[in-house]
């Protein structure tokens, strides 16, 4: 099993930056990619950022690109998300995800973000 731990949320005005981080620890082994997601109320979860494990190519949501930015640290099994120009509609609770395939998943239990003034 692989334990993620996110931190990092808070309200934050719009226009301002919030940095997410996710600590891993457990059998964290054959990872092929991190990503976040987010849930807004009401709505479904969705992929935000993601990245490859071994090569650190990266792929986002088309309403976060320029604005978020994912990176990880692989020797402290670290993910972090790097959030700029926050907008209303980005509050939402959002997770950490680490993949080890297609079935297997791990998940953390979110951190939330609010963006309101």
């Amino acid at each position: 099993q692989v334990q993620l731990v996110e931190s990092g949320g808070g309200l934050v005005q719009p226009g301002g930056s919030l940095r997410l981080s996710c600590a891993a620890s457990g059998s964290i082994f054959s990872i092929n990619g991190m990503g976040w997601y987010r849930q807004a109320p009401g709505k479904q979860r969705e992929l935000v950022a993601r990245i490859v494990s071994s090569s650190g190519d990266t792929n986002y949501a088309d309403s976060v690109k320029g604005r978020f930015t994912i990176s990880r640290d692989n020797a402290k099994n670290m993910v972090y998300l790097e959030m700029n120009s926050l907008k209303p509609e980005d509050t939402a609770v959002y997770y950490c995800n680490f993949r080890r395939s297609s079935a297997v998943n791990f998940w953390g239990k979110g951190t939330l973000v609010t963006v309101s003034a």
